[in-house]
C-alpha cells in the first residue's frame, strides 16, 4: 500500500512539473497585424527623420503610400532624407514652398515601384517619381550605381547618395539619403548661379550718338572743310568780277 502511495505521489508530482512550465511561459509574440508596413512607424523607428515625417504627414503623402502598399504590387521605394540634409539647407527654403510644391518634393522621394540597392544597377533613367511623369520631362531623376555598388542620384540640382537601407521587406524600400532631392522644376531657376558679369560688356555709346544725354556734337573738321569751301567758292567768283570791271573801267 505505501508502494502504491509513494507511485502515485510521484506520478501526481510528475505531472505537475510537466504542466507549471506550459502554464508559466512567457506568451508568445502577437503576429504582425495585416496589412502591409506603415511608412511613418519605420522612420519613427529608425529615428532621425523628424522634419521628412512632418512633410509626409503635412502633404498626406504617407496616407498615400500606405494605400498604395495596401493595394498594388508593384511596392513602393522612398529616398529619406536625415534630419541633418534637411538642416543643410538654405534658412527659409521649405517655407518659401507653395503647398503644391511642398507636395511635389516629397512626392519626388518616393518612387511608385520596389527596388533594391542592386536592381538601381540595370535601371532605365530617368526614373519615374510619384512628382510627374519623367518620360515627359517632369522632375527627372537619375540614379546610377559605382563599382563599390554605391548608390548616387543625381537631380540637375544637387548630387546625393545612398547611405543605408532604413528597410526592406520586398514590398517596401526606404533608403537614407545625404542629401534632400530638390527637383530641377523647383529649384533649378532659383538656385541656379547668376552668370559672372562680363568686362566692358555694356556698349560705349559714341559720341556721334544723337541721344539726349551725348555730348553736344561739335563741329568736324569735315563741317569746317564744307562751309570753308563753300566760302572761298563764293569769294573767289566775286573777286574775278570785281577785278574784270576793274580792268574795263581802265581801258
Amino acid at each position: 500500500m505505501e508502494k502504491i502511495t509513494r507511485l502515485a505521489l510521484l506520478i501526481t508530482t510528475a505531472i505537475f512539473l510537466l504542466c507549471k512550465p506550459i502554464s508559466g511561459q512567457s506568451p508568445a509574440k502577437s503576429p504582425a497585424p495585416g496589412g502591409p508596413v506603415d511608412i511613418i512607424a519605420v522612420l519613427k523607428k529608425a529615428g532621425q527623420y523628424t522634419t521628412f515625417i512632418k512633410l509626409l504627414k503635412g502633404t498626406q503623402v504617407s496616407d498615400q503610400i500606405n494605400s498604395q502598399l495596401s493595394g498594388s504590387s508593384q511596392g513602393i521605394t522612398v529616398f529619406a532624407p536625415t534630419d541633418s540634409a534637411f538642416s543643410s539647407l538654405k534658412t527659409g527654403t521649405l517655407n518659401s514652398l507653395t503647398s503644391e510644391q511642398q507636395l511635389h518634393l516629397v512626392q519626388y522621394h518616393v518612387l511608385p515601384a520596389f527596388y533594391t540597392i542592386s536592381q538601381f544597377q540595370t535601371v532605365s533613367n530617368p526614373i519615374h517619381t510619384q512628382a510627374g511623369n519623367s518620360e515627359n520631362g517632369q522632375y527627372p531623376l537619375n540614379v546610377t550605381t559605382s563599382t563599390s555598388n554605391q548608390v548616387n542620384i543625381t537631380t540637375g540640382v544637387v548630387n546625393a547618395t545612398v547611405s543605408n537601407t532604413v528597410y526592406t521587406d520586398g514590398q517596401l524600400s526606404v533608403f537614407e539619403v545625404d542629401q534632400v532631392l530638390l527637383p530641377l522644376d523647383i529649384f533649378g531657376t532659383a538656385t541656379a548661379p547668376a552668370p559672372a558679369p562680363v568686362a566692358d560688356s555694356k556698349p560705349v555709346k559714341s559720341v556721334d550718338q544723337d541721344s539726349d544725354d551725348a555730348p553736344a556734337k561739335s563741329k568736324g573738321p569735315d563741317d569746317d572743310d564744307d562751309s570753308g569751301a563753300l566760302s572761298l567758292k563764293s569769294g573767289s567768283i566775286g573777286g574775278l568780277l570785281f577785278a574784270g570791271a576793274a580792268l574795263l573801267a581802265v581801258f
